[in-house]
């Protein structure tokens, strides 16, 4: 039984990181793992807050200096604060992450350990994407997508009052909602790029609050939960 699940970089490290989470978060991946034999886990880590940080440094040195960012070059930036990020989960893992942080996932070897950590790979894309397609190479059939937000809704609820909360979508209208395009650090439930192909895969994505550890327990024990499938 391997679970995917895309780890956001803002529950991990929002602005600093968040101690207390991870520290609650890998004692909830402990109990699991001691508990059923058969769990296996694959974090794929994203930037979070030191990506945003770097990524609009790069954007406002630039335009100070006359010259437009280029989307290739932040992208990279935030490629490398998922490194970063990653590389701290595995280690809190210990014994049960062998193996080195995942920068590929399309090269990811079988897993030794119970878990496996991974990053992100190139730009164009978010980790959204490496999680889609490591769920593809483990033949997964869905990814729990933890972030800032418990739910998926018709449109920013912080913009808009009128937005509701989403329980369930099809693929068709969650992408009406999130677009075809990336930009680096673009903020959305989901990848678009990652969308299209889970929706190819015919793959089940879950979006829910990352902090709300017992809602994850649900999640993993097949209860009912508060979030909102997509597929």
């Amino acid at each position: 039984m391997i679970t995917v699940i895309s780890l956001g970089g803002s529950i991990v490290a929002p602005d600093t990181v968040d101690e207390a989470f991870l520290k609650n978060f890998v004692a909830l991946i402990r109990e699991f793992l001691e508990a059923e034999a058969e769990r296996r886990f694959i974090f794929v880590v994203g930037g979070g807050g030191p990506a945003r940080v770097y990524q609009n440094a790069y954007r406002e040195i630039s335009a100070t200096g006359g010259k437009k960012a280029d989307n290739n070059e932040a992208d990279w930036i935030g490629v490398m604060a998922t490194r970063l990020n990653a590389q701290l989960v595995r280690a809190l893992m210990g014994e049960w992450c062998s193996q080195d942080v995942i920068t590929d996932p399309t090269q990811a070897a079988d897993m030794t350990g119970k878990v496996l950590v991974a990053a992100g790979w190139k730009p164009g894309f978010s980790s959204d994407n490496d999680a889609v397609l490591l769920a593809e190479r483990f033949r997964a059939d869905s990814v729990i997508n933890l972030s800032n937000i418990e739910r998926v809704y018709t449109d920013d609820p912080k913009k808009n009052p009128q937005a509701k909360p989403i329980d369930a979508i099809s693929w068709p209208d969650f992408r009406i909602l999130v677009g075809d395009e990336w930009t680096p650090g673009k903020n959305v439930p989901f990848d678009p790029i990652a969308s299209r192909r889970a929706a190819e895969l015919g793959l089940r994505v879950i979006c829910a609050a990352g902090r709300d550890l017992e809602n994850l327990k649900k999640i993993l024990r097949g209860e009912k939960f508060l979030g909102t499938t997509i597929g």
